[in-house]
């Protein structure tokens, strides 16, 4: 393994020491793992807050600033951030409006969010959680969690993010970002396994010329190994998956991520995109905006996630919305 770091216990901190350095307008603390907008959530707006194991970045710390999230708490590589940091975190972001926090479908996020939520009630603030389960490489109906939460996060979080910077109240923030969840699909493909500091070996071997689709973004294997196909293949494979899941409605586009999972460079990243957008004309689905990079990471692994949404006027006039992040910004 050969990786950027001090050690495998301290690369969270030390990262979020980095980003402290890089971005002044964030305030970070690093030993916590929270980081907030500097000067906190503007008085009387609801604010957006997410969070979850490190490792995908930029999400979520790369998605704190205006017109996006409040706040975000990381957790060590692929683990769930404590239920006391993400208290603690709600609570300075919270500006007396209520706090939205949005979480992927994973049982220790669900569970470490589900009892912070509860100790900040108990103080007196208001805490509405939406759940984001967009992958369908997990059947909707599995046992168990059920479907996990991936690169519609991303989508959550802007939408809602912009919705709150309007001063929308928390009920009707929260509504927009289940609606988002509701319209969004996503699948992924792998190239190769990542690997993570602590372990220093692939969570998974793939062969020189394997690839496997239905990956999650913590390293889990997928749910079919294929021979290594073209970039047009592997985009009908992946659309295949997601459209026929994908809400159906003939005149409303989709807004589309193309997402990189750390290891696939921007060249490959922009022809997924181009026969993407090939095998949607080809199916009758037009596509409003697009964003292609690496936002919804999983450490080193090579390949890619695609997410559509299925956006009316509401979605697309609050996804052209101003944003200004680290990771994400336009508009000001």
């Amino acid at each position: 393994m050969k990786k950027l770091i001090n050690s495998p216990e301290t690369v969270v901190q030390d990262a979020l020491r980095g980003m402290a350095a890089a971005h002044p307008e964030l305030d970070v603390d690093a030993g916590a793992g929270i980081v907030t907008r500097a000067g906190g959530t503007a008085g009387g707006k609801v604010a957006v807050l997410s969070g979850g194991g490190s490792g995908h970045e930029p999400l979520h710390a790369g998605f704190v600033g205006r017109g996006m999230l409040s706040a975000a708490v990381a957790g060590p590589v692929f683990t769930s951030p404590v239920p006391d940091a993400i208290a603690r975190a709600t609570a300075v972001a919270d500006s007396g409006a209520g706090v939205l926090h949005v979480v992927k479908n994973y049982t220790g996020d669900i569970l470490n969010f589900t009892m912070a939520a509860e100790d900040c009630e108990d103080e007196g603030i208001e805490v509405v959680q939406v759940v984001v389960a967009d992958d369908v490489a997990v059947a909707a109906d599995a046992a168990g969690p059920g479907r996990r939460g991936t690169g519609a996060t991303l989508f959550v979080e802007k939408i809602a993010g912009a919705l709150a910077e309007e001063g929308a109240p928390l009920a009707e923030v929260a509504a927009v970002a289940r609606k988002v969840g509701e319209r969004s699909r996503s699948y992924g493909v792998a190239l190769s396994s990542c690997t993570t500091p602590a372990k220093g070996s692939p969570n998974f071997a793939l062969g020189a010329d394997e690839i496997e689709l239905g990956i999650g973004i913590h390293g889990e294997p997928g749910r079919e190994r294929r021979p290594l196909m073209s970039a047009a293949d592997t985009a009908a494979a992946m659309l295949d998956a997601i459209l026929e899941d994908l809400p159906q409605c003939s005149d409303e586009p989709v807004i589309l991520l193309v997402n990189g999972l750390g290891g696939t460079p921007p060249v490959e990243l922009y022809v997924m995109r181009a026969e993407v957008g090939r095998v949607l004309a080809e199916r009758g689905v037009t596509v409003a905006r697009s964003l292609v990079g690496n936002y919804v990471t999983s450490l080193d692994m090579a390949g890619c996630t695609l997410t559509l949404c299925r956006a009316d006027a509401e979605l697309l006039r609050l996804w052209d919305a101003p944003v200004n992040t680290p990771s994400l910004r336009w508009g000001c």
